[in-house]
């Protein structure tokens, strides 16, 4: 490693040293959107920024902005600072370090931001301020939107001293963005087995949510028979097999259940409600289309087999994004001329960067992940590698600016 690198790793560390203290937990990081947590990661970004001589703002969504003493637009590089509950140390909070770094190396005005409630890990509202930013919130059902205390994003936001009132006209603020580039921890481990140390995001893949309900009818688990049962639970088993072996022909479509509410979640008792999510991400949006439609006939054999009413709903759909060529190719020449050489990757995963670049010019840099294991306290990546990426950004603005 060369001399510029080792220290550059070193001052990527100390920064993520500062937020180590935050949310820390047992299992792992847990910092939620407008709680406690995030205040004091809000105190710690403006703490770095202070250093550097950049204005901290807050904008009309909750986001962080450390602004240079110049008009904007500006070249824009962040991240984010919340996690998922029990998440991990670099999720995150990695690129915000390595931007405040990137801000520090360059003579370029940059700004660096830290958007609020990326994970939606509260509201269940992922990439929420940067949604706002491009106006692609329902600002009303949002604010009414309630956590698992019954406090609505509304309050929370008021308490936070973000004015929920200013949201519908956050819009506003992505005037001061020229471009942004984000760096990330790579949630996969495709990096790690092409041998590079980070590596150039071409797109993000297409992503829908469905909602599920099925109704059922709650009945005696042991003397009803058979044919007399509607059972929910059983036919929300059914759906998750068929949504799964829908996806099974296509390499790389990827369909997750990853939330199931039962009642009466009794053992003794048929179920007679279910709520299902299930989460699905393709390379192209006509391969969801395709499998949403599928998945609708299949419900309904589901449902009149097992006599009970399914009902599916879109909760989430995104078509996916390519980023702009110019900061990709400054980029991926960035990559090579600092030996992560690797062909550009599509992410399976959300990201700031890709809600910005349906509206500006936007690129995204990952880390290196060896494990691939990602939202999870046992979350790794090596800031060295982290330092290449940053190497790696640095070199592509100065090309781009």
């Amino acid at each position: 490693m060369s001399a510029e690198l080792e220290q550059l790793t070193e001052a990527i560390e100390s920064r993520l040293a500062g937020l180590d203290r935050i949310g820390i937990g047992e299992e792992g990081f847990t910092r939620l959107a407008w709680t406690d947590e995030d205040a004091a990661a809000a105190r710690w970004f403006t703490e770095q920024a202070t250093e550097l001589g950049l204005t901290v703002e807050r904008d009309r969504a909750g986001n962080l902005w450390a602004i240079p003493h110049v008009p904007a637009p500006w070249f824009t590089v962040g991240s984010h600072l919340d996690t998922v509950r029990d998440g991990g140390r670099y999720d995150g909070a990695l690129g915000v370090a390595c931007a405040f770094e990137i801000a520090a190396a360059s003579d370029k005005p940059l700004a660096v931001v830290s958007f609020a409630d990326e994970e939606g890990g509260r509201y269940n509202s992922p990439t929420f301020g940067s949604r706002a930013l491009v106006g692609r919130l329902d600002v009303p059902e949002a604010l009414d939107r309630t956590d698992a205390d019954g406090v609505s994003l509304r309050q929370a936001m008021t308490e936070a001293g973000v004015d929920p009132a200013l949201l519908a006209s956050a819009t506003e603020d992505l005037s001061r963005v020229k471009a942004m580039i984000e760096i990330h921890i790579d949630q996969s481990r495709e990096l790690f087995e092409a041998g590079a140390a980070a590596g150039v995001v071409s797109s993000l893949a297409s992503r829908m949510r469905l909602a599920v309900e099925i109704l059922g009818e709650a009945d005696h688990a042991g003397t009803t028979r058979r044919e007399e049962r509607r059972d929910a639970m059983a036919a929300a088993a059914r759906l998750i097999v068929s949504a799964l072996d829908l996806a099974e022909p296509n390499p790389g479509f990827v369909v997750t259940p990853g939330k199931l509410l039962v009642e009466p979640n009794a053992p003794t008792t048929v179920p007679s409600r279910v709520q299902l999510w299930l989460d699905a991400r393709a390379t192209a949006p006509e391969l969801l289309e395709k499998w949403r439609a599928e998945l609708e006939q299949g419900a309904q054999l589901i449902a009149a087999a097992g006599r009970v009413e399914i009902a599916i709903e879109t909760a989430a759909h995104s078509l996916g994004v390519v980023f702009d060529e110019r900061v990709r190719e400054a980029l991926q020449a960035a990559a090579v001329a600092n030996g992560s050489s690797a062909d550009a990757v599509v992410c399976f995963a959300g990201h700031d960067a890709g809600v910005i670049g349906e509206q500006r010019p936007a690129g995204m840099v990952l880390v290196r992940n060896e494990r691939g294991v990602s939202h999870s306290g046992a979350e790794y990546v090596e800031v060295a590698d982290a330092a290449v990426a940053t190497r790696i950004v640095i070199d592509a603005i100065e090309e781009l600016a």
